[in-house]
């Protein structure tokens, strides 16, 4: 056991700790994981869950816990001493929250409980720095697992074992790693989450989500399971990709955590938010290669859910009351898109949704003609969009019926965007077009690899290899655009396409791309054409030197 614990110290203090809107690298999936295959299992047909940031800076409009790395001693003094005097979330509403992301099709919500800083949202015994010694003065926690367990959701919990003012109070600098401890101490820090964990899982009834933020997560994942062992641990257990969507289909089950805007808590100021379009893309893409999205939000000081978070998830549960059935208990179909078609399927592949997005300009009423090239008709198949009964149109007596035929070239779609969902009738969002009775016209998709780049004279070289290569592709392509960052990449320009190569006999292929600049950053990723296909493989960064 003494050499357990200290291979797991010198992986916390010697390895780069990341959080929230830092480099998240996040291959965790082979970690210690006890989680239950039903829970699992529950996490694949899960479309989305609430993420909620919340802690004493909020009052301040800043990133949360992060500004204490580095600060000055008069900063630390006022944000550990005076914060907790004005902190009082009066009219946090639990209740009309989990009402909201339920309607917005969320599962279940995760809730800071502790972030870095080290303050506590419930009534803890382990240290004054917690809800209970503020103008409040209420357990909070409390108050919101009891309404997310009345609304039906799932209980979750964000838990950082990392903690800032405990450092503070043994006279260790505030940095992300913090420097090695000695064995004393490293002993009473893992005594005090441990503590910390046993009143969460304890106090509180059963526990549904855990995701765990900061190291060392080992101590919290043993207590979590010992008390609790129905809880379904996300990160520090799967795959959690932090501000970005992963670039091909997980067969695993994984989650995506993502801001609305740029803040995980609440940034009245200098941010930029995503339209509740865009939010929805995130969600059927995320749908789509096999995952589910953590959508997050952080209240206002006083508790309330700022106005555009709120707007922005209304606008997704009028989305998802029309087009549940395409979120709820789906999987990843052959690929999960051609061009902006993107896909889910039933798990016996015999339902498809083919969920039509950058439809801002489909105008109600009008009919529109998709080529589907993944599926095929059977005697069985039949079309129609959900939502609508695709028999009448308000005002108008124009035939709104769905027709396909199966084509040489792949399985034609015919529909009309038929439901009024706008007094303007400018309703912008993804039209789900849901066919039955259909077979994906290849079993699976070759696995393809996204590798190297390389600055050549010319260009830059780009590699990548299909692992699986038994002639079922033979050309393939790169997809690149700049790279500005991670948090950056949701906000980056479409996907430009380099010229088509021949794939060799043992599955490599090299582009040598004069469109990519040297001194200029890119993303990239490795695409093969399967059957007349496109195969995309996960993203890579070439740093453009």
């Amino acid at each position: 056991m003494k050499r357990l614990f200290f291979i797991c110290l010198s992986i916390f203090f010697l390895s780069p700790c990341f959080a929230q809107n830092d480099l998240v690298t996040d291959d965790e999936s082979s970690s210690y994981n006890l989680n239950k295959p039903e829970r699992m299992e529950w996490l694949r047909n899960t479309g989305a869950g609430l993420f909620v940031h919340f802690s004493v800076d909020a009052q301040l409009g800043i990133v949360i816990s992060h500004a204490l790395v580095g600060a000055s001693k008069e900063f630390e003094h006022k944000f550990f001493e005076e914060l907790p005097k004005t902190f009082n979330p009066s009219r946090f509403d639990p209740q009309e929250l989990a009402i909201l992301a339920k309607l917005a099709g969320m599962k279940y919500i995760v809730f800071t409980t502790k972030h870095h800083s080290g303050f506590c949202m419930w009534d803890t015994k382990t240290t004054a720095f917690n809800i209970m010694n503020t103008p409040y003065g209420k357990d909070l926690l409390k108050e919101y697992v009891d309404a997310t367990r009345a609304a039906g959701l799932g209980v979750g919990y964000y838990f950082s074992p990392e903690d800032f003012l405990f450092l503070r109070e043994h006279q260790i600098p505030i940095n992300r790693p913090a420097q090695p401890l000695t064995p004393e101490l490293a002993k009473a820090y893992d005594a005090y989450t441990r503590q910390q964990c046993e009143e969460l899982l304890t106090n509180y009834g059963k526990i549904d989500v855990l995701f765990i933020d900061g190291d060392p997560k080992e101590v919290v994942k043993e207590v979590s399971w010992r008390l609790q062992p129905d809880i379904l641990i996300t990160r520090g257990a799967i795959k959690t990709p932090e501000q970005v969507l992963p670039g091909t289909q997980i067969d695993e089950p994984w989650l995506s955590c993502i801001t609305m805007g740029t803040a995980w808590q609440y940034q009245p100021t200098n941010d930029r938010y995503k339209s509740g379009t865009e939010l929805l893309q995130l969600l059927i893409e995320a749908r789509a290669k096999g995952g589910s999205l953590l959508l997050n939000v952080g209240p206002k000081p006083n508790g309330e859910l700022p106005i555009e978070q709120e707007e922005r998830l209304r606008e997704m549960a009028a989305w998802h009351f029309v087009n549940r059935e395409a979120m709820d208990s789906v999987r990843g179909w052959v690929v999960s898109h051609e061009q902006n078609i993107w896909f889910t399927a039933k798990n016996d592949r015999k339902t498809l949704y083919a969920i039509v997005t950058e439809a801002q300009d489909w105008k109600e009423g009008t009919r529109q003609k998709f080529l589907i090239q993944s599926a095929k008709a059977t005697a069985k198949t039949s079309v129609s969009v959900l939502g609508q009964n695709s028999e009448v149109i308000e005002y108008k007596s124009d035939d709104v019926t769905c027709y396909f035929e199966q084509t040489a070239q792949g399985l034609q779609v015919s529909v009309v965007k038929a439901q009024r969902l706008y007094d303007d009738h400018r309703w912008p969002n993804p039209v789900v077009i849901k066919i039955d009775g259909v077979e994906p016209v290849i079993d699976r998709a070759v696995n393809v690899e996204t590798g190297a780049s390389e600055t050549t004279a010319t260009g830059v070289k780009l590699e990548g290899m299909v692992h699986d290569f038994d002639g079922k592709a033979s050309k393939a392509y790169f997809y690149y655009r700049p790279y500005a960052g991670q948090v950056e990449t949701l906000y980056a320009g479409k996907w430009l396409k380099t010229k088509e190569v021949a794939i060799a006999k043992d599955g490599k292929f090299q582009i040598v791309a004069p469109e990519l600049k040297k001194g200029q950053q890119y993303e990239y990723k490795a695409v093969a054409i399967q059957s007349g296909l496109s195969v995309e493989a996960e993203s890579k960064i070439y740093r453009g030197n």
